[in-house]
């Protein structure tokens, strides 16, 4: 009969706990449809399927824009980006793999989104376009402000079932 210790009992939990606890930390938390809410009287969609830099730095300004009416007041407005098909490029920490993979995304558009996200601007990305992409949903950056949705569409349409206003830049 085997026998265990307390300690290494302990010991050996808190090893299984931070190897849990750093996969977890490998994609964005995941958001499910039922959980959408509109938290501020004003509310807004900005969609994105596209991943040309010059579009996505066009939507970061008019985001930036939008936000400067409200005084960048989380409270005043809320602003969710959805992103999927090539919207997701950004949000990716490398292209490697992907069908984006020749044509580099300048790293100041990601620069842009995380410092709308001082604001409270939120990504959501779409767990569709990672499986028909066959994309590692590791791949997506995991910062406090990204998301994972089930299906970016759905959540557009969603969002607007909740009152946000749509906006599509381009």
């Amino acid at each position: 009969m085997t026998t265990f210790s307390r300690r290494s009992l302990v010991g050996g939990l808190a090893v299984g706990g931070g190897i849990v606890a750093t996969a977890a930390l490998a994609e964005p938390k995941r958001l499910e449809i039922d959980a959408l809410k509109k938290d501020a009287d004003t509310a807004c969609v900005y969609h994105c399927d596209f991943g040309d830099p010059q579009r996505l730095q066009q939507m970061a300004v008019n985001t930036s824009n939008h936000l400067s009416v409200y005084d960048a007041d989380p409270f005043k407005l809320k602003i969710v980006v959805v992103a999927h098909g090539g919207g997701i490029k950004p949000f990716l920490k490398d292209l490697e793999g992907t069908p984006w993979a020749g044509n580099p995304m300048p790293p100041e558009v990601f620069q842009r989104f995380e410092d709308l996200a001082k604001s409270g601007v939120e990504v959501y990305l779409c767990q569709i376009t990672f499986k028909n992409n066959k994309i590692d949903l590791a791949k997506a950056r995991t910062n406090d402000f990204i998301r994972l949705v089930p299906s970016g569409v759905a959540t557009v349409a969603a969002l607007q079932g909740k009152g946000y206003a749509y906006i599509k830049v381009g």
